[in-house]
């Protein structure tokens, strides 16, 4: 398999649940301005969609957007647990968090970070970032992860998104909680692996 990335984007999500099950996946960067990978290839005609993730599959089929691939890989690695069984409803609590997760924080990001985004529509997005982290913060009182004492695909999901706080200037120490959760989660040797991978850290 190969997984298409660019570093510190949303790909993050599933180069760390890859690092987590121990994948053998083979990483391809792609330039997201140029939209052209490593190799030179237009990276368009992997993904027509145009933006990272996408996983090149071993019979040559291409799957896109994160919380698809994160299950994927997670059901292809079972042993891992960083996705419940199918079926279960700790399942669908994985999924509620993916859902939650894509549409309520990782969009409301995407005005900060579009330059073309007016002043009102960044305070809003700010305004929903802010309380989205307060959910997460209160969700995560008495709990090492989301789902309890157990690292799921939602845990490397919401890792790589929070983690998009430091580039916007967003201070999250007034969530203890939070902050507590994020260097948990950012001192696994795992995710470790794949922010060196991808030269997020030295």
């Amino acid at each position: 398999m190969k997984l298409y990335y660019s570093p510190g984007a949303c790909s993050l999500s599933p180069h760390i649940v890859a690092c987590e099950t121990g994948a053998n996946v083979e990483l391809e960067k792609v330039d997201l301005a140029s939209h052209k990978t490593a190799d030179g290839q237009d990276y368009t005609k992997v993904n027509p969609k145009g933006y990272v993730p996408a996983l090149r599959l071993d019979d040559g089929g291409v799957l896109t957007e994160g919380p698809a691939i994160v299950q994927y890989l997670a059901d292809k690695n079972p042993a891992s647990g960083l996705a419940p069984a199918n079926g279960t409803v700790e399942r669908y609590r994985v999924q509620e968090w993916l859902n939650f997760i894509g549409t309520e924080l990782h969009k409301n990001f995407s005005p900060l970070f579009n330059k073309a985004s007016s002043d009102d529509t960044k305070k809003m997005a700010r305004d929903n970032i802010t309380k989205r982290l307060g959910y997460l913060n209160e969700q995560l009182a008495g709990k090492q992860y989301l789902m309890g004492d157990k690292f799921t695909v939602a845990d490397a999901y919401a890792f790589t998104i929070v983690n998009w706080t430091n580039f916007i200037g967003m201070d999250i120490k007034p969530y203890a909680n939070l902050a507590a959760y994020m260097g948990r989660v950012g001192a696994r040797p795992k995710v470790q692996q794949a922010l060196k991978e991808e030269s997020l850290l030295k």
